[in-house]
């Protein structure tokens, strides 16, 4: 009996030892908020949301939407090794005047893996600037 209680321990110990030693994917990004300011109507809608991968485990992102047709987002397609840096870009339809305030979803294997970005800024009308 006192032998397969030691051997028991020994085998829980172990197990938790190795879930201990699982690497994991972190994104961190540099900003989680793009403001586009005031831009002019039909102007270039790109920007980009920097991030690093500060785990020990390639980062995948698996999927990016946004939460309008108006806003179209672009994932890496290759896994971010552990202390490089990605990017995902955003282009937002400038042809719309008015006020910009869309939320980018970004899934992935990170420790975190929903994360909600934000751009925000005003599309002004021809000729107010």
């Amino acid at each position: 009996m006192m032998k397969k209680v030691v051997i028991l321990a020994f085998v829980s110990l172990l197990t938790f030892a190795v879930q201990a030693q699982e690497k994991t994917a972190k994104i961190q990004f540099k900003t989680e908020t793009v403001d586009y300011g005031e831009i002019a109507k039909g102007s270039d809608g790109i920007r980009v949301f920097e991030f690093t991968n500060t785990g020990d485990a390639p980062l995948i992102i698996s999927k990016v939407s946004s939460s309008c047709g108006c806003t179209i987002p672009k994932k890496p397609e290759a896994p971010i090794m552990p202390g490089k840096t990605g990017e995902i870009q955003v282009k937002y339809d400038t042809n719309r005047v008015g006020p910009i305030r869309k939320a980018v979803t970004v899934i992935s294997n990170a420790d975190t893996p929903t994360k909600v970005l934000k751009i925000k800024g005003e599309v002004m009308p021809e000729g107010s600037k």
